[in-house]
């Protein structure tokens, strides 16, 4: 997944610090990706920017692209970040500078490593399925591991996490006892629960972490809070068990959880660095792909002379650390 706005913001970031259990109701924002599908963003939000190591939340769909031609987000780069991409209806086709040719389908985890660099593209097929819903995040990577050479892993049989009126996959990390095999390098959890009508769930967690509920669809209630569906609760940290119950008509949720990430990171565009320098040198790189500036922190995809997404101009003013919070 790309960020297509003309003129994206930049976001120095960090996750927050431990501080106890608390209950914030943040809505996701309208976004274009492109001219063809329109996503809530809940991550990063100006009065919270990361849950743990998580940096970016879309959701898209269920959107009906019979007659429309669905994802087209074309090559683009990423730096300093893991993609993973989860899908609850349809197909798209991956493809990366590593030479993967990978079909994301529903229920199969897809994380891309980017390491130092990686280029790819997310596509819908011709023969798509008429309906297009999914779930596109990023965790940001620490310091000391986010210059590794890049990576491509699938999870195709993830562990599922069965409770009376709950039912649900563990996408990365522990939840409740039931932990996913999937790669991460901070402590991380994910997990997608659909919770029936009436029913209830008590998940043990780890009390160091933070943790938050995106509502896919549904409504639901988490601690003494409701959201609905594109909305995310922010649980705070020290809590040793989440509480999730289901509104009048069930809800499908995407709980996340982290360690609170310490390191204050930037983030622009399609990368995450540590200075608006850097950052800036990443996207000269980019326009510079195959020239005389390190030409192989960017390869292609495919073929040299494919479609590529061009880089927004950056901001003319050095960025400025932002409090996690919101001074309303």
């Amino acid at each position: 997944m790309s960020v297509l706005e003309a003129k994206p913001e930049e976001y120095v970031c960090r996750s927050a610090r431990p501080s106890g259990p608390e209950e914030l109701v943040l809505t996701a924002r309208k976004v274009w990706l492109g001219k063809t599908t329109l996503v809530a963003r809940a991550l990063p939000d100006r009065d919270l920017r990361m849950i743990g190591a998580w940096c970016f939340l879309d959701h898209y769909g269920p959107e009906d692209v019979t007659d429309a031609p669905g994802m087209q987000v074309h090559a683009h780069p990423h730096t300093g970040l893991q993609t993973v991409s989860w899908l609850v209806d349809g197909e798209i086709e991956h493809r990366d500078s590593l030479g993967t040719q990978a079909t994301v389908s529903p229920g199969t985890l897809n994380i891309m490593t980017a390491g130092y660099g990686i280029v790819h593209s997310e596509l819908s097929p011709v023969d798509k399925p008429s309906t297009l819903h999914g779930l596109q995040l990023w965790v940001a990577l620490p310091d000391a591991v986010r210059d590794q050479h890049p990576r491509f892993d699938r999870y195709e049989d993830l562990p599922l996490l069965e409770r009376p009126g709950v039912r649900g996959q563990v996408l990365v990390g522990e939840v409740d006892g039931v932990r996913s095999p999937a790669i991460s390098f901070s402590p991380l959890v994910g997990a997608d629960l659909s919770i029936e009508t009436g029913a209830g769930v008590s998940l043990a967690v780890d009390p160091a972490h933070e943790h938050g509920a995106f509502v896919v669809s549904g409504s639901l209630v988490a601690g003494g809070v409701t959201a609905q569906t594109d909305q995310l609760v922010y649980l705070g940290s020290g809590r040793e068990r989440v509480e999730l119950s289901a509104g009048a008509a069930g809800v499908r949720v995407l709980l996340l959880g982290g360690e609170p990430f310490g390191e204050e990171i930037v983030m622009w565009w399609n990368f995450i660095g540590r200075s608006h320098g850097e950052v800036a040198g990443f996207r000269e790189q980019w326009a510079q792909r195959g020239g005389g500036v390190d030409p192989s922190r960017f390869p292609p995809v495919v073929a040299p002379d494919e479609r590529v997404m061009e880089a927004p101009t950056m901001p003319t003013v050095p960025l400025k650390p932002r409090p996690r919070r919101h001074q309303r």
